[in-house]
């Protein structure tokens, strides 16, 4: 049982069972336990079966001690994996085969994982260029923000000039925007200092 909320370890006897879910985990594990276990099976694995050049009549004990050994890592890595997992390696004759199958399975050639870079470095590009461009949105959103709060402004200082000024409009039809926001202005600082005296706004 786990004591203040620590997880429990897994088991320093036992195999990892793959499942074809994270392989690289899997893989590291496995390398560690085999080197553990007998690192003469992991050599196994990593190289190639130990070689047996004598005909089986002429077989030594050291003949039979290797080809147990390379017996033995197949069985390893024959234990260690799902059903469906064992179908992919169950034709291969080595466990070096069967160890060399799973690596290109889940990791692919070198060419496969040069392309697999090469799409994550493209995503990561087009990924600040998104950025950048939702910066450059943000900005131009705070630019019509600002641009729309000073018409409202405007348009509000008219509104409260247009009752003194209604009668001198109609006359001013010709003139431009910016000379009406200026004659408001001016109106509504006379209508201002009539309100408050002489005071200085």
């Amino acid at each position: 049982m786990a004591a203040q909320g620590f997880a429990e370890g897994q088991s320093v006897h036992r195999t990892p069972l793959f499942d074809g879910e994270d392989y690289n985990y899997w893989k590291t594990r496995m390398e560690f336990f085999l080197q553990g276990y007998d690192y003469q099976l992991w050599t196994i694995i990593e190289e190639g079966d130990l070689i047996v050049l004598n005909p089986r009549k002429e077989w030594t004990d050291n003949d039979r001690k290797s080809l147990s050994h390379n017996s033995k890592a197949k069985n390893l890595i024959c234990c260690v994996l799902t059903r469906s997992e064992f179908n992919r390696i169950s034709t291969c004759k080595s466990a070096k085969e069967m160890w060399d199958k799973l690596k290109l399975t889940y990791e692919g050639t070198d060419k496969v994982k040069e392309t697999r870079i090469d799409i994550l470095v493209t995503q990561y590009e087009k990924f600040q260029m998104l950025t950048g461009s939702l910066m450059a949105h943000k900005i131009n959103m705070e630019r019509l923000s600002e641009s729309s709060s000073k018409k409202k402004f405007t348009n509000a200082f008219k509104v409260i000039a247009a009752p003194s000024i209604s009668s001198s409009s109609s006359s001013k039809n010709a003139g431009s925007e910016d000379s009406d926001v200026d004659d408001v202005l001016s109106k509504l600082q006379r209508i201002l200092k009539k309100k408050h005296g002489s005071r200085r706004i």
